[in-house]
């Protein structure tokens, strides 16, 4: 009796399957609306190169003085390129991006109702506005802070895929070409075409001759107004940690920093921040690539954790940014999940040393040993110290030499390397020192963890100094530990450790060996082998980290704003200028 009165009460409190479908619809809306803009516009394109169309649009000659099937051609391509331009941005439910596509969107569906051709495109057109309408709500992110620069970066875009466009023509028909222009010649024709020019290549056909000028006149034109948009208006510079923020960051550190090895890497000027409401705890993040890309735990108090990741979480949703951390910690990795519903995958081991239980004796370090005696036998000497004692003469010899032998062009690093040295602002980070003959030979730096830790964030050393010297340095550093109150000496992040060691072992099945066989292969430019091969030596303690993620999809973009971040991908210097990166 009790279950047959109670039953009805919980059908009604449960969604119908209309309102479950309905949720579910809008939560995918702006991964459908993008995926069907992109294919719009990709056909839309196509359909602008097929110039023996029969296009009825008479009425579109009373306002535009040109063949009907020019103007159509012209409108197509247009709207096509521009959805194109939109889907990413779609997928990210910018609002903008929908403004903007909700216009194309409607100028399509007339064109093509108007054309009477190309039903497919005018329903799906027709498709795309519905959706775009119905699915507002879901449209609610902000633009990326963007520089003026960005109004250059697509006025390249939008002009390299015109004269694309304008090239694939001419060739396309090249039947049409009285004579046969050179490639120079034909560029020229496309490019004064996009400002109304012309007339360096003879047409035969009236047709065409009117569908390809008018449509590049089109993208030329569109360019125009889309870039002259973009730089009038209102500026939004990138945002740099500023000197507030680092006061405050090191106040939290002073309190809580021993917590977390990557901890003091949070101080990186070129990351964003993000407070709890109490501004107990913080996060600090860039966006690389539309990501919003965390390292390490939070700062500060864990208890505060769950404010700073809601304000992180909402900063996210506002931009459409992709959540992603880096380097956390297993309890980081857990309070992600529960707070941010981000799953987590183990992205490799961090190498600490114990300095009381760090000796050279013994068969296991009998490579570190034999180097560490070879270097000293050669004259080679090492000084441990803090930065504070250092003097401005010395500093700057220290950074002219660690950039004269860096390997690389760039600076690599983001959740482990500070990317400086010798700041007055990190007076308690170490440097290590090795001489021969009077000429410095090797360079170690260490950032402070908490207040009896070191953190490894540069190992530089000359490429003619003797093979060994960098194991000699840090032998040198765990010798002058105690003089310096350190107990723990982090070294380097060992990617993937776990494949690396179980893949070699006996009976390791082939999916594991296979794994290793790709690491040890891409180790050839990234050094995921060698580094755990030099940190294995040491006889550390490993502590696990791992990158968590909203989903198994995002990690091929999370991967590469990685990558980028920590300048594995490198973008050309004048792109970077052009986004406003430098």
């Amino acid at each position: 009796m009790s279950t047959a009165v109670q039953r009805p009460a919980i059908e009604a409190a449960q969604p119908g399957r209309g309102q479950r479908f309905r949720s579910g619809y809008l939560r995918r809306a702006p991964g459908i609306i993008a995926t069907i803009s992109a294919l719009l516009g990709l056909l839309s394109l196509l359909g602008a190169l097929d110039a023996h169309e029969r296009f009825r649009v008479h009425a579109i000659t009373r306002v535009i003085p040109v063949p009907a099937s020019a103007a159509a051609t012209a409108v197509g391509a247009v709207s096509g390129l521009l959805l194109l331009r939109l889907a990413a941005a779609l997928r990210k439910r910018k609002r903008r991006a929908w403004r903007a596509a909700v216009v194309v969107a409607a100028i399509m569906t007339v064109a093509h109702v108007v054309r009477g051709v190309h039903v497919g495109e005018a329903v799906i057109s027709l498709v795309l506005l519905i959706l775009l309408v119905t699915a507002r709500l879901r449209f609610t992110a902000k633009s990326d802070p963007r520089t003026r620069w960005f109004a250059v970066l697509v006025f390249f875009q939008f002009t390299a895929i015109a004269i694309t466009y304008g090239l694939l023509m001419l060739y396309a028909y090249r039947s049409r070409l009285v004579g046969h222009p050179s490639f120079w010649t034909q560029l020229k024709e496309v490019l004064a075409s996009l400002v109304g020019g012309g007339g360096f290549v003879n047409i035969r056909g009236e047709r065409f001759d009117d569908i390809l000028h008018v449509t590049l006149f089109g993208f030329g034109l569109m360019t125009a107004v889309v870039v002259a948009l973009l730089a009038l208006r209102p500026s939004e510079p990138i945002a740099r940690l500023s000197p507030m923020d680092e006061q405050r960051l090191r106040e939290l550190l002073a309190k809580h920093g021993g917590r977390d090895s990557l901890g003091y890497f949070a101080l990186r000027r070129d990351k964003s921040v993000v407070w709890s409401p109490t501004g107990k705890a913080a996060i600090t993040y860039r966006v690389v690539q539309g990501v919003a890309l965390a390292s390490g735990d939070p700062i500060g108090d864990p208890e505060a954790w769950p404010g700073a990741m809601a304000a992180y979480r909402q900063l996210v949703e506002e931009y459409g940014w992709t959540a992603a951390v880096m380097g956390c910690s297993e309890l980081g990795a857990t309070v992600f999940k529960r707070e941010c519903d981000l799953a987590a995958l183990a992205l490799g081991d961090e190498a600490v040393v114990d300095v009381a239980d760090f000796t050279l004796e013994g068969r296991p370090m009998r490579g570190v040993r034999q180097a560490v005696t070879r270097v000293c036998r050669a004259g080679y000497e090492v000084r441990v110290r803090r930065v504070r004692e250092l003097g401005p003469e010395e500093l700057a010899e220290l950074v002219r030499v660690a950039e004269a032998w860096r390997g690389d062009a760039v600076e690599r690093g983001f959740s482990m390397a500070l990317s400086r040295l010798g700041d007055p602002a990190d007076p308690d980070c170490v440097v290590a020192t090795a001489y021969h003959d009077g000429v410095v030979a090797g360079v170690l730096h260490f950032v402070p963890w908490g207040c009896d830790g070191l953190s490894l964030d540069l190992m530089r050393r000359d490429r003619n100094a003797d093979n060994g010297l960098n194991e000699f340095m840090i032998a040198k550093v765990m010798e002058h530990a105690a003089d310096l109150g350190i107990r723990r000496v982090s070294l380097n992040f060992a990617v993937f450790r776990d494949a690396l060691e179980r893949g070699e072992r006996i009976g390791a099945g082939p999916i594991l060996r296979a794994w290793r066989a790709v690491l040890i292969f891409v180790s050839r430019w990234w050094q995921i082998e060698t580094l755990y091969r030099f940190n294995v030596k040491f006889r550390p303690y490993w502590e696990p980290r791992f990158i968590s993620f909203p989903s198994t999809r995002d990690i091929p973009r999370i991967a590469i704003a990685a990558l980028e971040a920590e300048a594995f991908i490198v973008r050309p210097h004048r792109l970077k200028q052009l986004l406003g990166r430098t």
